[in-house]
């Protein structure tokens, strides 16, 4: 035996997944081909997400898919005594729940070997004590039986990862009471003279492991119930909080759950409740600012329930995200904030907790990349084409920014609203990004005056100085750029919409969540359903469309601007602030594994809104493929007309 336990082969081949779960090893050449990409999503699917304990455990891996096929049932990694996950590139990609990492400890594994992780997954793994590793030459000598060190699985790994392992985990760990090295000479890129005004210790090369003090710290409710388990064990009654004016709490992913067929039909509904108690029994005993439901007072599953004041990074960026501030939160969508010219980044639920108590933000120092797009853009293509051409890019797709802060730049950018930047820097995550900025500038101030109310004079610092060095510079030529969609399955899988080679019949259309439930995203949705009104045309027959507003000042802009007419008229369902089926969590997810649904959300993961297949798209393309009733832009809809 090596110590480790038994090992599993995360193979392509769902047969296999079953034979190694009923027994069998087998050698990694028998195993084949290993999934790629295994997403958080895959780990601690949706029924999972109503555990903040041990209890994850029973659901390690269960939503797994491989061939179409989901071949490991709950309890199923405990009950074989798998100690050791094999997997392939980008392991844990996608959302930043640290529910995964715990599901796999608590089901009994101790380490996972994968060619490459995520950023936020691996930091997780870490933060919990459970060991990663990128050398597939471990694989036959743990099959031998030889022995596999700590000290050789953590070679190669920064200082501050190794020391937090050896010490069982981050909030075992500590942090070290040091002072911040001064800042390197030289130019710098925005980014790096933000981390520079925020350094508590280390994290001074790419690489290299630190702490950061952020300015502001936010979680939702999905985590604030495990943090406050991880701190209880560790604190008990002498738990204090550092700095709680700082943090802000969010009740923004379940308010819709009463609506959600996949938490009505599965008994979810209580667990549902369960969170929600946790979470505000920890804003009540820290006196934390909390943003909570659009009706106060009503409880999760309620059925008066209208959705929450808004989502979270959403929210952020509207309230409270400034220039060159440091923002951290439980959401991997946190850089969407980054818009504002802010350093922005989503942690796991043990990080927040030591960041809780301590005001410390654990940090490893990332490499810039710089993706300026340049030309002109065409009408009719919007911040999400440009994310999803970026998406597909085969640099991108080879893993070019994973890891990587994208600094978002050129003369299409400056061009762009704050808005449409917030869906560049939001999908940072789908590139596999540490976050993404852009460096404030007049259009920045205009924003804040709006949105706020405030005066704010940029300060001569918060610019990239000529000569920073970047790991790499990318070029974009949008010119020639048409609208795109990403087919089924990951965001890189982008096409240009007018390259499909048969019509894409739908029966969902979804517009909304914090990539796409901003002002300027239902601007879009506006212009093409007024157009189709005012033609007397409606949503067609056999599709539903869903408009769901990213938080209540969207909904109040629309009224205001009169807007709700127009998508009454063409019969689409309005619903209030939610994350909603953007998280499979509300109405406009799939029911059914035959639906094709066309959606302004930001990923679209196997089973990440619903068993049904899901296209990607800017909010133009969703508006005028519900009146379509296929996928279509919205000049090939008025070509038509």
């Amino acid at each position: 035996m090596n110590g480790w336990g038994r090992l599993l082969f995360l193979s392509d081949d769902p047969a296999l997944v079953r034979a190694q779960l009923e027994g069998r090893d087998l050698t990694r050449a028998q195993a084949g081909a290993l999934r790629d990409e295994i997403s958080t999503d895959e780990i601690s699917p949706l029924p999972a997400m109503v555990h903040f304990d041990a209890t994850l455990g029973r659901h390690a891996h269960t939503g797994f898919t491989a061939d179409g096929e989901r071949p490991i049932a709950r309890d199923a990694l405990k009950h074989a005594c798998i100690g050791v996950l094999v997997a392939g590139r980008r392991y844990g990609k996608g959302s930043s729940r640290e529910h995964s990492p715990v599901a796999e400890r608590a089901a009994g594994v101790r380490l996972v070997v994968a060619e490459s992780f995520e950023r936020i997954y691996r930091q997780n793994a870490d933060n919990l004590g459970l060991f990663t590793s990128t050398d597939l030459g471990l694989v036959e000598r743990l099959q031998r039986g030889d022995t596999v060190t700590v000290d050789e699985l953590l070679r190669g790994r920064d200082d501050l990862a190794a020391a937090i392992l050896r010490a069982g985990g981050l909030l075992a760990y500590g942090r070290p009471v040091t002072a911040a090295a001064p800042p390197a000479p030289g130019p710098k890129t925005l980014f790096e003279k933000i981390v520079d005004r925020h350094r508590l210790a280390g994290a001074t090369a790419p690489g290299e492991g630190g702490f950061v003090r952020a300015d502001l710290r936010f979680i939702h409710e999905y985590y604030t119930g495990m943090a406050a388990w991880l701190l209880g064990e560790r604190f008990g009654d002498a738990l204090a909080l550092h700095e709680p004016e700082t943090i802000v709490a969010f009740e923004d992913h379940l308010s819709y759950v009463h609506q959600s067929p996949v938490h009505v039909s599965q008994g979810l509904v209580g667990g549902v409740a369960a969170l929600s108690r946790a979470h505000r029994a920890f804003v009540r005993r820290f006196g934390l600012k909390d943003h909570g439901y659009a009706v106060p007072g009503l409880d999760a599953g309620d059925a008066r329930n209208a959705g929450s004041e808004g989502i979270s990074h959403a929210l952020v960026a509207e309230r409270y995200a400034r220039p060159g501030t440091l923002v951290v939160g439980t959401d991997s969508h946190t850089p969407h904030s980054g818009a504002l010219g802010c350093v922005a980044f989503g942690v796991g639920t043990t990080d927040m907790a030591n960041a809780f108590v301590t005001g410390a933000v654990r940090f490893t120092m990332p490499e810039v990349l710089r993706v300026e797009f340049t030309g002109t853009r065409p009408e009719g293509v919007s911040a999400k084409d440009l994310a999803l051409h970026l998406l597909a890019l085969p640099e991108i797709r080879a893993g070019a920014g994973v890891g990587r802060v994208f600094e978002f730049a050129g003369p299409v950018v400056r061009a762009l609203s704050t808005d449409e930047r917030t869906t560049l820097t939001n999908m940072t995550a789908e590139l596999g990004g540490f976050t993404g900025l852009v460096e404030p500038d007049a259009e920045t101030v205009r924003f804040l005056a709006e949105r706020r109310g405030e005066a704010v004079a940029l300060e001569p610092w918060m610019k990239s100085d000529e000569g920073a060095r970047y790991a790499a510079v990318m070029r974009i030529d949008c010119t020639a750029l048409t609208p795109m969609v990403a087919r089924p399955g990951d965001p890189g899988l982008g096409v240009p919409l007018g390259a499909l080679d048969a019509p894409v019949k739908i029966d969902i259309a979804y517009g909304g969540s914090c990539t796409a439930g901003k002002r300027e995203d239902f601007a879009q949705y506006h212009a093409v359903l007024a157009w189709a009104a005012a033609r007397g045309q409606r949503v067609a027959p056999h599709v539903t469309l869903y408009l769901q507003f990213g938080t209540l000042d969207v909904r109040d802009w629309c009224a205001a601007q009169g807007h709700l007419a127009a998508f009454e008229a063409v019969g689409a369902t309005l619903l209030q602030p939610a994350c909603g089926a953007c998280a499979n969590c509300g109405p406009g997810a799939s029911t059914d594994a035959g639906q094709v649904t066309v959606s302004a959300i930001n990923r679209n993961f196997p089973g990440r809104s619903g068993p049904g297949q899901v296209w990607l798209a800017s909010p133009a393309t969703v508006a005028a493929s519900a009146i379509a009733g296929e996928l279509c832009s919205f000049d090939e809809l008025k070509r038509r007309a």
